[in-house]
């Protein structure tokens, strides 16, 4: 069985009459094309050119074999274009797993403008505290805030690190002043809860023995956010989506070990599926841009 790249090399030294301006032509080397052509020639078992001084001339045999191989190209450019409308024109659901913090803050502007850009792609958005299998089809993609994601078969890239640290209201501020230090903390209420993101606040409440300062819990991040918006008192938040916050202060510098990484994953499996692929291309993009605003 002979190789494409082979027929292509016959197709371009047929038509240009030489390896020189075939190897331009593909942007191989001389010696490629020349290669080429005698390993289709003894895939086989014909004679396809005349090798002279002045270059190379198609043999009867391959005069007649020249008509079949450009059928073959024809085929081949008419499946690459079929491919690229597909994957241009990709529809189809995309479930979506992230923080509920996440999904009522940074990504409704981005879902609204890739709704706007792909009317055919339709997303399912998950908000389950359980961080979901990929490699079970619990979710087609991950949005997920860890310092490495776990998992087999995940593929992906870390889009922005993604420090937790304090923050409260602009108001909470005016009326309270703001902590600058993790002493000054224990003199402030705390709110708690926020369903997934309870785990690392709780470990970093634990970490600086100010578990006893919480003084409201809440079962939801959306509600979590809505109480530091509120002045309540100081919450933990993900500094990528609370720092764009424009009513949130951050109080205290995160330190190094308390941050975690911005990652956008799917499986091995789903990656270049057309759907799943334009969708991640285009939450890579957007989310990319956020975090180097």
């Amino acid at each position: 069985m002979f190789d494409w790249n082979d027929l292509k090399s016959f197709l371009a030294v047929a038509e240009s009459g030489s390896t020189l301006s075939a190897a331009q032509a593909l942007r191989v080397s001389q010696t490629t094309v020349a290669r080429r052509i005698a390993a289709l020639e003894e895939a086989t078992g014909l004679e396809l050119f005349e090798r002279r001084q002045a270059g190379y001339a198609l043999t009867q045999v391959g005069e007649a074999m020249l008509t079949s191989a450009m059928a073959v190209r024809e085929a081949a450019d008419r499946f690459e274009d079929a491919a690229g409308a597909r994957s241009r024109d990709a529809g189809g659901t995309v479930s979506l797993s992230t923080m509920e913090i996440f999904a009522v803050t940074v990504l409704p502007p981005i879902l609204r403008d890739l709704r706007a850009a792909h009317p055919g792609i339709h997303i399912h958005l998950d908000t389950s505290d359980e961080p979901r299998d990929l490699s079970a089809g619990a979710a087609d993609i991950a949005i997920r805030s860890t310092k490495q994601p776990s998992g087999a078969g995940l593929v992906g890239r870390r889009i922005a690190d993604n420090p937790w640290t304090v923050y409260c209201s602009r108001d909470y501020a005016d009326r309270h002043g703001i902590p600058h230090t993790r002493e000054e903390l224990a003199a402030h209420p705390f709110i708690g809860g926020g369903g997934y993101v309870w785990e690392p606040y709780r470990a970093w409440l634990k970490q600086y023995a100010l578990e006893e300062s919480v003084v409201m819990q809440y079962d939801t991040a959306s509600g979590l956010l809505a109480g530091v918006r509120a002045g309540m008192g100081l919450t933990i938040l993900p500094a990528f989506l609370a720092d764009r916050e424009p009513g949130l202060i951050r109080c205290i510098p995160p330190k190094r070990e308390d941050t975690t990484g911005l990652w956008l994953l799917t499986h091995e499996r789903l990656r270049h599926v057309p759907r799943v692929r334009l969708v991640l291309d285009f939450l890579a993009a957007e989310l990319t841009k956020l975090g180097r605003a």
